[in-house]
């Protein structure tokens, strides 16, 4: 059997390490008799499994006391509503940066709930750039600041924090969250769909302070509620069982790879060859500021769009898979998350290079 190189946006590809040890588990996780999928979710086996996948999170991240990790469903497009309803009664409203199509997406729902005011945006630009801290208009009494520090469709990335004073700080993680350390404490909640960094589609993190806690509107339907899922340790109902386990075998290939540090340090390096590859051509192209490129998706976009179709065939032909920019952009997208590995990334130079001299 011979595994492609998946360069999908997500669900995203899984370390073979832990899809090879989720296969050896498969029919009986650890002489239980059961598959993991077929275990209760109150009960001891997965309760197991449970709490050991959220201790090594816990570790990897160097969360602080005073925080809750939720294992939730919905994704993270649940959290745009999820947010806003738990949080926008302890303000005048919310401020959002719009740096790209999710946060679009997370300020369009969020004003169903109150008001959204735009403390920066970068639409004049096509959404090539992060705004620089100086460009962020806050608002004095707004209940929470939100934005997407990493962009998956447009390839932008923040280089920073944003400083937003005592107002909580709420990030859309769901392309970057485990792909290098961060300072958890800076934040007010991280939500991330699991299907980029952290496991298989269907399992939502949120890591969400807890003095954040309790204060959800009146209309908050019991399942959007913060306060449901910390009291009931995300068993209030029958959570993504499997994806959590996944998602703590995942846990653990970090920790043995050498954590988020190591992890940070392999990223960056595959990217950066990446975007070297295409500054040195004139055949490719990415249309975004070298200041806030992305680590984990790498737009680019051929010199003739007439090869696009003709790129895409040829790199499938060669075990490279998924390539296609998202179609509101156009063009190709490589994304590289944690599972990717250096020589997947250098095999997608080597064809690039290739096909630029046959076809430049």
């Amino acid at each position: 059997m011979s595994r492609a190189y998946n360069f999908s946006a997500g669900p995203a590809m899984l370390p073979e390490p832990v899809l090879r040890r989720a296969m050896d588990e498969m029919l009986d996780w650890h002489g239980s008799g059961m598959c993991v999928a077929e275990m209760s979710h109150r009960g001891k086996e997965f309760m197991s499994i449970a709490e050991q996948a959220e201790a090594d999170l816990r570790e990897l991240l160097a969360i602080p006391d005073g925080y809750k990790v939720l294992f939730l469903q919905g994704g993270a497009s649940t959290q745009f509503a999820m947010v806003p309803l738990n949080l926008m009664g302890r303000g005048e409203g919310a401020d959002y940066i719009k740096t790209g199509s999710w946060s679009k997406k997370a300020i369009a729902e969020a004003k169903r709930f109150g008001a959204v005011r735009i403390a920066a945006t970068t639409e004049e630009d096509r959404f090539t750039r992060a705004p620089a801290q100086d460009e962020l208009a806050l608002d004095a009494g707004s209940a929470y600041v939100h934005y997407t520090p990493n962009e998956t469709i447009e390839g932008v990335e923040f280089p920073y924090i944003p400083d937003v004073g005592e107002r909580p700080l709420v990030a859309d993680m769901s392309s970057t969250l485990l792909s290098r350390p961060i300072d958890v404490a800076r934040y007010g909640i991280i939500y991330a769909g699991a299907q980029k960094n952290i496991g298989p589609a269907g399992l939502t993190i949120v890591i969400v302070r807890e003095d954040l806690i309790g204060a959800a509107t009146e209309q908050t339907p019991t399942m959007l509620d913060y306060r449901t899922h910390a009291e009931s340790g995300s068993m209030y109902n029958t959570p993504p069982t499997y994806a959590w386990y996944l998602a703590g075998l995942v846990f653990q290939w970090l920790k043995d790879l050498g954590g988020l540090s190591a992890m940070a340090t392999i990223n960056e390096r595959k990217a950066a060859a990446l975007y070297a590859a295409i500054d040195a051509s004139d055949f490719y192209a990415n249309p975004v500021e070298p200041g806030s490129r992305s680590w984990m998706n790498v737009p680019f976009t051929l010199a003739d769009p007439e090869l696009d179709a003709k790129f895409l065939a040829e790199a499938k032909a060669e075990g490279l898979l998924t390539l296609k920019g998202h179609r509101s952009v156009g063009g190709m997208r490589a994304s590289i998350y944690n599972a990717m590995p250096e020589e997947a990334v250098q095999a997608l130079i080597a064809f690039m290079q290739e096909f630029e001299r046959r076809n430049g």
